[in-house]
């Protein structure tokens, strides 16, 4: 947690005036014991009235600057642990941000997102409980033990022997409930990603009628957490009543051996009664001290998950990288012998995969489910790294290339259509933040989905809802792909973007993008023939590897693969006639 504590420098005076005005309030309660002392060995004692008046006076006066210092300690405290985390949480995100997709998938989502809220939210607790109590806390156990020697030597021997004993409670609770919080942190992930799931998918859970299963899954989940909350509460909960306990076995002894002394003169009554109230702020301190030590453990555990993240350092970066000039003449992606293999995978999912594609030309990409289509196209610009080979654009490998100027000339529209909530015009000026409405409605009108935009009240200032809800799935691919085609990339890349249009639609498009994108390199990966059949080059994949490069007239004769998947698409007088 200590790494964490450089987020405070921005908050310097507070961090410090924080902890001082808890101090101030920690003097100003040790001086009360003192006062009330007084009051009852010289007011009460003497039937002194005014004596009396003019001390509870004093004792209001110090409810009253106690009072200011408490809450001026408490806004400063306040401030910084909010800065503190703002900081934290800003960082943590730019951190993530510069994860490749191989990091992400090696942390998951669910636990990101825990990390990035709930771990944060408990580490700023923690930071605001230990500038509020850190100083006080000590100065009030160790300032009482002071006071009452300066009482009694003798009586102070049961302060310094419950003292211990009350913090070798303490530190049994806090040594049982560390690993218990590590654990809720855990669960608490697991739930996380339950939860996300059923939001995410819960029209796939409806249509197969598995809300009871759902909530089951949810309801164990929820239990086990529960269950191992319960067993860190319960082992929390003995801390107080076993302090009380010993402190009122100690006030015990206090007023036992006190009274006695009293009786011998040699210690007042006023006296004694002070020492039973430095034995109470002691007792309230040590709880303090607790509650800080549980908040700490906490913070601690959450820390740890946070730095977690901080240490893994992205698996692919573009430090030091120049954008290089385009090679004359050079094909606009080639593949030199790839192959690729995920993190947790036994087996690569692409392998010695070669091929080129020329400015201007479009590739059509085909293959079974997991043949490794998408897994082809995300190292073109760079989300993962290919595990041995080269991949290379306008005849410079990828890897000599900034992320912004690479992922800057390509378009990229993926499988799942993806619109973030803002205006139409919003969502458009991803690619090209000044992209003009011309710009935007000219790649509207190529993706098809001009019609309907003007349409909306508003037009390109329509709002669009959170993932695109308010749009058919069919219009929420098309604008993806207009967002694509904002600002005319070099490359293009289809991710089986077309499956959620019509047949005639899906061709209006493909003809299109063909007459509109005159120099672009256009990767169109689909499951439908119809899709890529015209094509200039189609590339086949058999389970990660090429099983074919070619025309869809040459494929029909060489490849058995695409025969297959022909076949099975289009009637012969079709596949003749293609």
């Amino acid at each position: 947690m200590i790494k964490l504590f450089k987020y405070l420098k921005n908050y310097k005076k507070e961090a410090v005036l924080g902890p001082l005005g808890k101090l101030f309030e920690a003097v100003l309660e040790l001086i009360v014991p003192l006062v009330m002392a007084q009051i009852i060995e010289t007011g009460i004692k003497n039937g002194d009235r005014p004596y009396i008046y003019k001390m509870g006076a004093v004792l209001v006066l110090l409810g009253v600057l106690g009072l200011a210092s408490s809450l001026t300690a408490q806004y400063f405290a306040a401030k910084a642990a909010m800065g503190f985390g703002t900081e934290l949480r800003r960082d943590l995100f730019r951190h993530i941000n510069t994860f490749s997709h191989t990091d992400i998938d090696s942390f998951g989502s669910a636990t990101l997102v825990t990390r990035m809220t709930a771990d944060i939210n408990t580490v700023q607790t923690g930071v605001n409980m230990l500038l509020r109590l850190f100083l006080r806390a000590p100065f009030i156990v160790v300032g009482a033990l002071i006071m009452t020697l300066t009482i009694s030597v003798k009586l102070t021997l049961i302060f310094l022997v419950f003292t211990p004993i009350l913090w070798l409670v303490i530190d049994f609770v806090t040594r049982r409930t560390v690993p218990m919080y590590k654990t809720i942190q855990k669960k608490l992930d697991n739930t996380s990603m339950i939860v996300g799931e059923n939001i995410s998918g819960v029209r796939v859970i409806r249509a197969f009628s598995r809300q009871h299963d759902e909530r089951e899954r949810f309801r164990d989940s929820t239990n086990s957490l529960q269950n191992i909350q319960l067993s860190a509460g319960r082992v929390s909960a003995v801390m107080s009543p076993l302090t009380y306990v010993f402190v009122n076995i100690a006030i015990m002894l206090i007023l036992w051996f006190g009274g006695k002394n009293v009786n011998t003169g040699s210690l007042t009554q006023g006296e004694v009664v002070a020492l039973i109230d430095f034995m109470m702020q002691i007792l309230l301190s040590l709880i303090r001290l607790a509650e800080l030590m549980l908040s700490l453990t906490k913070a601690q555990a959450s820390s740890a998950r946070i730095l977690d993240v901080f240490a893994r350092q992205p698996s692919l970066t573009d430090s030091g990288n120049t954008d290089p000039a385009p090679v004359e003449g050079a094909p606009a992606v080639e593949f030199r012998n790839v192959s690729f293999s995920y993190h947790d995978s036994e087996r690569p999912a692409l392998e010695g995969i070669s091929f080129t594609a020329m400015k201007g030309e479009t590739v059509g990409i085909i293959g079974g489910t997991g043949c490794g289509k998408t897994t082809l196209v995300n190292l073109i610009p760079r989300f993962y790294e290919a595990s041995c080979g080269e991949v290379l654009v306008n005849g410079s490998s990828v890897k000599d290339y900034t992320f912004e100027g690479l992922r800057g000339s390509i378009g990229i529209v993926p499988q799942k259509a993806v619109l973030f909530k803002g205006t139409i015009r919003e969502n458009m000026q991803w690619r090209k933040r000044n992209a003009s409405d011309d710009e935007i409605m000219k790649a509207l009108t190529t993706a098809q989905a001009a019609d309907f935009v003007k349409e909306k009240q508003g037009g390109l200032d329509y709002v669009t809802e959170q993932s695109g809800r308010n749009f058919s799935g069919g219009q929420r691919q098309r604008l993806t792909i207009a967002r694509a085609l904002v600002g005319s990339p070099d490359i293009l890349i289809l991710d089986d973007s077309a499956s959620a249009l019509d047949l005639a639609t899906d061709a209006a498009l493909r003809h299109a993008i063909a007459s509109d994108t005159d120099r672009m390199t256009v990767f169109i990966v689909s499951q439908r023939v119809s899709s890529i059949r015209n094509a200039d080059r189609i590339i086949v994949l058999d389970d990660g590897r090429v099983a074919g490069i070619g025309t869809h007239h040459e494929l029909l004769e060489n490849c058995a693969v695409y025969k297959e998947i022909c076949s099975s698409q289009l009637t012969e007088e079709v596949q003749d006639n293609v």
